[in-house]
Parts: C-alpha cells; structure tokens; sequence
C-alpha cells in the first residue's frame, strides 16, 4: 500500500481497488429538468440553470478519512452520463459492461431506466445525433474508413487549464464583476447585447451553482460531525465544513483552502458539460507556494501536512474515471485516464525568473509516492531552473511508470509568442491534457480529432479508392505506376492530403456552431478570461485567444514511406512501382526481398540521416501550412500539434501494409516518434533527427523514448538522461518522455497479467495499467526501440 500517511494509504487503496461504474443520477436530473423548461428561456441560461439544479440535488460523498471533498458522481470510480452530448444506446450499455478492456459496470435495472426514461428524451436532440445527421456522405466516408476522427462525436470542447484567478477571488466576486457587466450593456446601439445579457445572466447563475455545493458540503460535513464518535474525525469533519464555508464563495485564505477551492472548481467544470480531457490545475506548485509559504512562517503548515494534502488531492484525480466512450471515440482514446496534467516547475509566469520552489519538490515526492495514472503529470524544465529539480524528476521518471513527462519551458512560451499571444499571458501557457499548448485561463485551445496522414499516403497509392472500406472515398490523382518521378508522386500525395483535410475542417465548422448554439458552457466561461469582457460563450468563441487543434498522426510512417518510394523506385531502381504495390497488396507475403530492402535497406527517419529528416521536413511542413492559420466559424485559427493518443494503434488497423515495411493493421507511428526498429543510431540521433522540424510552429509535439533499466542506472544514468533532456530542449524540442521497463517484462506481464496488476506504463501523452490497453497496444510499445547510451 503506498501513501505518505496511513490516510493516504487507505484512501488510495480504496481509489485503485474499485470497479469504475456508470450512474444515471445527472442524467435523470437532467432529463426531467430539460422537459420543464427546454424552450423556456435562453439556451445559456437552460445551461446554467441545468447545472445549478444538479449542483442543489445530487448525492454528496464524504470518503473516511477524507479531507478534501467532492466527486464526479456519487463516489469514487463512479461517473455520471451526459445524454445532451451522448445518449447511450441500450447496446452501448452492455457493451461497456461487458468489454473486456476500459468497461464501465452498469448497475441492474439501469439499462432499463435509460430505455424507458433517457433515451426516448434525447435521441434526436443529443449533439451527437445533431453531428452526424449534419455531416456530408463525403465526410462520413472518411470517418468510417478512418481517415480522421471527430473528438467532439461524444464529448465537448476542452483543453483548457486554470490559471489563478480563484485563488485571489472568490466566486461571489465573480458574480459580483459579472452583474456590473450586465449594468454596462448598451441595449440600444450594442445590437448584441440581448445575447450578451443572456450570457452573463447565464455566468452568474453558475457562480450560484458552485456557491451552492460548497454550501451543501459544510452542512453535510458538519452533519456527519454530529453522528461521529471518534473526536479526531469529528474534528477533521468540523475542519472540512469551516473550508467549505470559506470555499467557493469566497477566496481562499489557506493551502488546504486552495486545494479545496480548485477541487470544487475541477468537479464545477467537469460536470457541467463533459469536455474533452478534464479540467487541468496548472501551475499549482506557483499557485499555491504563497499560501504555504505564509502558514509555514506561521507555524500552522509543514511539510508533513502539506504532503499529506496533495496527495488527498492527487487520490481525488485518480477517482474521477473518463466518462465511458464507445466506437471509433474509445478506439482513438481508449483509457479511463480523464487526462487532467500538472504543469510543475518551469518559471514564475509574473517575473519569468525560475519558478521551482518548495511546493514543487512536494508535487513530486507526491507524484513519487502515489504511482497513479491520475494525474498525468509533468515537469517544465527552463534554462532557469536547478540542476537538483531535473534530476529529481529523472529519478522519478527512471522508475518505469512512465512519470512524469519532461516539457521544454522556452520552447512552449515561443509557440505562444509565435501563435500571437503576449509575452505576459505566454508565461501562463503550459500543456493541458497530453502535449498540446495552450494558454493557462486566458484560451480556448479545442483538439478536433486526428488526422491519419500515412492513410492519406496509402490512398495516394490507390488513386483515392480505399480498400478498407471498398469505396472511392477521395479524389482520383493518377494511377503511382504511371508517375515517371518521385515528383509526381508527391504533388498527387499534397493533392489528396488538402482534399482530406477540408473535408475535415468542413466538418469542424459545422460542430462548432452546433456547440455555441446548443451547448454553452457557463460556469467554464465564468474561469476563462475574455468571456466575461466579450459577453460571449468559452464555446463560441468568448476566450481572450481562441485556437483549434488537428492531431497530426504518423509522421514517422509516413517519411519512411515516402523514403523508400523514393530511394527505391526512383533512384536505386530496385523494383518497379508495379512490383512495391503487389507486394503491399500481398502484405509481402513472397515478396520478402522487397520487404527486406525497404524494411532494412532504405534510410530512415530518426537516425540524424538528412536522407530521410529531408522528407520529414517536408511532409511536416506541408502538413503544418494547409492547417495552421485557418480560421474557424466562431473566429479561432487553427493549429496542428504532433499526438495520438491511442489513436495510432486504430489507424493502423485500417490500413494495408505500408511502402516501409511496416505490415497490413500495425499501428503508425505515435507523435513524432520514429518507426518502432527504425532508429538504430541511439537516442541522441532520434533527438536530432526529431529538432529538425520546427516545434515552435506547432502547439506540441510528444516524444516517446524507450529504455531498460539497466542502461540508465546509477547516478551515471540519471546524469545520461538529464543531459539528453537539456540537448533536445536546446535544439528547441518541445517534449519527451520515458518508458523505463525491459521487453522480456512486458512480454511476461501478457502472459501473465494477474502477477502485474500494478504494471503501468507511458502509453502516448498519458500513463496506463498495462493490463488495460488491448493487445494491439501492447505489443506496439513491446516493439518500441530500446535505447541506450
């Protein structure tokens, strides 16, 4: 059992040892609330309403030996449903209940309230059911053969991280700000000011909502208080209910204050609206060092106290599951892990001087202790900060769990800078759920799908026609065997690599106005600065800055394909485009020679060869250039960044075998990784191959690096891997992280699941149980390259 104190021992415990379960209680208030008033008043205000009442009516849950309160649901591993976004069909239900990996235990009778009671309400009406009656053929061509995905088919906008507003102000402040802006209107010559009106009205009623729930905590803290016989606890109950009669509604006065006071604001965000990757903290160590270092001169909070908080906090991350998610929406991201992320260390964001302080030492030894998939958690690593707290944070990381990730601070507040935001607000900006960068408080950075560029690749070779799905599914740009250069293959590829992402942003379009007409979000609004001063909606673009995300997949795969098409064909003349073609048709199967020379004998990507880094240049920044600068409906420019999620696993399941080798339903490359076996010139030719492509032009990049534990053992090996990190930040790299774990482990642990129950590894821009991923991922990370130095 780990835990700093025998408290957090047996909270973690019961967080780890709990099924994860489904409750229809928010769904229910919800159904019956929306019959009573949908079309009584404006859809802002419906929103916030609807959140208030779920806010004054639902199960409160005080765990033993609790300390800071609120849950998701009704308790810990329990979520509720959001049938405005998603209604679960009755199928989908026994689906998750049933399914061997990431399955939701549906509790008896519960499929039969969401056939009779739910379901007959939403269908039609759900944003889900709104998307796909609204999307092209075109567009659900490629979505079915896997071209893209649409992270907003069962979920909502997110990505967004908070900054320190709450901790300065309460939230009657807040209403408070908000009303005065109503005053302000000019209902006569603002000719959007009925909307504005509606909106703020909107924000103050969540100010409400989340007064009202911390309201509701101290009564029932005080009231457990009251049946409780053991004077310690009784006392803990007391000391619980005078934090929630400080938080929400006012502003926090101590550490244990603040973590409750972003507790209450996390559970706030999480469960107005299901966003996509759950609300982040931020800067917690800078947030909260002031209140710590003040009790600490006072004498009421020491480290032990202080340690012991976190890790409640750190508990209460790890028992808010991800909502369940079903079809191509579980295959893209199928893991429980809600993505919420620490951005520890890194700079002040007021005085841009290093910002590792005490809080942040205790932010890892929590980290350290606990070994939880929640929260992901990272470390931005500045030219500013201590040797001592990069080593710190390798030490940890060289234990295998795949914690915590290493961000590159300069490297992030320049693709701020460069994507237009002040210098002031860039030093707010840090990760949100996996390696996408956005602004703390101040932006609206909304990850739309992925983008499976390698597929695009093999469509060329197929003049537009998909053999996963049998349909002609793109533009038809010539048959690769009449092309007579390297040339015409890839103007045909950029063809159909811009027809497939118009199709996309086509869609986006019309999901966006979807979302800021239908599906507001309130209280967001009311923690993100610009809303309250653009009288408009987080969803409708209210945000001071405003960007839109595609995931670009496969960069990897993609420049070894276009390498060996090119090397092969073109120049070496090994074979002819007809015989590469037959052989990817045939999986190679009798064509081993072919598969041998592509697959051994034909630059790569990833080994510091300017053959191959060349090629992935110029996919990326053809890639980056048809994306970056778009505008969206509701004003926000898009951007691409550089993840997968699991999504590189699903898109190698619908594809045939590559020109690289690689073999029909394998998965593509994951982030800017190289080709699992590629990368045979150790760890600083990935990084350098990796450098050459300009990180800063993008909203983040992930790098996944592999290594036995032996390779970096010893102080020796903490020094390798520190200076490593340094290297790549200094060629501007964005991120990277470690899985520190032998194959033959791995291997043993599928054979063997039972004996590695607490087995976890780095997956893409997240953490999980190794037991949890399906077979395809696990042997994708099995393949990755073990490096050593």
């Amino acid at each position: 059992m780990r835990g700093y104190t025998e408290r957090t021992k047996q909270l973690r415990q019961v967080s780890v040892s709990t099924q994860p379960s489904v409750s229809l209680e928010r769904a229910l208030l919800e159904t019956e609330f929306y019959k009573k008033y949908f079309g009584t008043v404006e859809t802002p205000v419906l929103r916030a309403m609807n959140f208030k009442n779920y806010m004054e009516n639902r199960k409160l849950y005080i765990g033993e030996g609790e300390l800071i309160v609120g849950e998701k649901s009704e308790g810990p591993q329990v979520v509720p449903t959001f049938p405005e976004l998603c209604a679960h069909t009755v199928e989908d239900m026994t689906v998750m209940n049933e399914r061997k990996y990431i399955n939701f235990k549906v509790n008896e009778g519960d499929t039969e309230i969401q056939a009779e009671k739910v379901l007959p309400y939403w269908q039609g009406k759900s944003t889900r059911d709104k998307i796909l009656a609204s999307m092209t053929q075109e567009w659900k061509d490629c979505y079915a053969a896997g071209m893209f995905t649409e992270f907003m088919e069962q979920r909502a906008p997110g990505h967004t991280v908070a900054d320190d507003k709450f901790y300065h102000k309460g939230f009657l402040d807040f209403k408070k700000e908000i009303e005065e802006a109503i005053e302000k209107l000019d209902l006569l010559n603002d000719l959007e000011a009925y909307d504005k009106k509606a909106q703020l009205e909107a924000m103050a009623i969540s100010c409400d909502a989340i007064i009202i729930y911390g309201q509701r905590y101290a009564a029932y803290a005080r009231e457990l208080a009251a049946k409780e016989t053991n004077p310690q606890r009784k006392e803990e109950l007391l000391w619980i209910a005078s934090n929630c009669d400080v938080v929400p509604a006012h502003k926090p006065e101590t550490y244990a204050q603040a973590l409750q006071m972003y507790w209450f604001v996390h559970i706030g965000v999480t469960t107005e609206v299901n966003t996509w990757d759950a609300f982040s903290p931020g800067k917690l160590d800078q947030y909260l060092y002031p209140f710590y270092k003040n009790e600490v001169a006072q004498g009421t909070m020491d480290y032990d106290k202080a340690r012991e908080l976190m890790e409640c906090l750190w508990i209460k991350f790890n028992n808010q599951p991800a909502p369940p998610k079903v079809g191509i929406t579980l295959k893209e991201s199928g893991t429980y892990t809600d993505f919420a992320n620490f951005n520890t260390g890194g700079i002040d964001p007021y005085t841009g001087e290093d910002g590792v302080n005490e809080v942040s030492y205790i932010i890892l030894d929590a980290m350290d202790e606990m070994r939880l998939l929640q929260p992901s958690s990272n470390v931005q690593i500045s030219e500013k900060n201590p040797e001592e707290f990069l080593r710190r944070a390798v030490e940890i990381s060289r234990k295998g769990w795949g914690q915590p990730a290493f961000y590159n601070t300069e490297e992030l507040i320049q693709e701020l800078i460069n994507a237009g935001k002040t210098l002031e607000d860039a030093r707010f900006g840090g990760s949100s759920g996996c390696v996408e960068t956005g602004c703390h408080g101040r932006e609206a950075y909304v990850l739309t799908g992925y983008l499976n560029v390698p597929k695009i690749f093999e469509l060329t070779m197929n003049n537009g026609f998909d053999k996963y799905t049998n349909k002609q599914i793109s533009i038809k740009t010539g048959n690769p065997e009449d092309f007579k250069s390297y040339e015409e293959l890839r103007d045909a590829f950029y063809k159909q690599l811009q027809h497939i992402i118009n199709i996309k942003i086509t869609g986006n379009n019309v999901i966006e106005k979807i979302f800021a007409k239908y599906m507001p979000s309130p209280f967001m609004s009311v923690l993100t600065t610009g809303c309250k001063e653009s009288g408009k909606d987080y969803n409708a673009g209210g945000s001071k800055y405003n960007t839109r995300y595609i995931q670009v997949v496969g960069i990897g795969t993609i420049t070894d394909c276009l390498s060996s098409v090119k090397y092969n064909v073109y120049e070496q003349n090994r074979f002819t485009m007809k015989e590469l073609l037959a052989a990817i048709d045939a999986d190679f199967k009798g064509y081993e020679m072919i598969h041998n020379l592509v697959l051994n004998h034909t630059p790569k990507y990833g080994n510091d060869d300017e053959y191959a880094d060349e090629i992935m240049v110029d996919v990326f920044e053809n890639v980056r250039d048809r994306i970056k600068g778009r505008k969206s409906v509701c004003g926000a420019s898009y951007q691409i960044d550089m993840l997968p999620t699991t999504c590189h696993v699903y898109f190698g399941s619908v594809m045939t075998a590559s020109a690289n080798g690689r073999l029909k339903e394998k998965p593509v490359t994951d982030g800017i990784s190289p080709e699992k076996g590629a990368d045979r010139n150790g760890p600083t030719a990935v990084i350098k191959s990796c450098a050459k492509m300009d990180h800063t032009s993008t909203g983040g990049t992930l790098l996944n690096q592999k290594f036995t534990p032996s390779s970096i053992a010893g102080e020796e090996g903490i020094s390798n891997v520190s200076a490593l990190i340094r290297a790549y930040f200094q060629m501007m790299g964005h991120h990277i992280q470690f899985n520190v774990v032998d194959r033959s482990t791995l291997l043993d642990a599928q054979k063997n699941p039972d004996e590695y129950k607490d087995l976890i590894v780095r997956v893409a821009g997240y953490s999980d149980n190794f037991n949890n991923l399906e077979k395809a991922l696990q042997d994708e990370i099995i393949d990755r390259t073990e490096q050593s130095f």
